[in-house]
């Protein structure tokens, strides 16, 4: 999951930090909500950080 480009819009597949393809700041979504536009046009979202927690 850690290397697929989501766009901007599509709803997180799980719970964590997001960054942007080509660089910029760090987001953090929830799973199933809709993630945000990017800095830039073209631009799409990578899971860099999935939350860890207990289920």
């Amino acid at each position: 999951m850690a290397g697929k480009k989501l766009n901007p819009g599509m709803p997180a597949p799980a719970s964590g930090q997001y960054r942007p393809t080509g660089g910029g700041s760090e987001v953090t979504a929830v799973k199933g909500k809709s993630l945000p536009p990017t800095p830039k046009k073209g631009q799409g979202w990578k899971l860099v950080d999935k939350t860890k927690h207990k289920s």
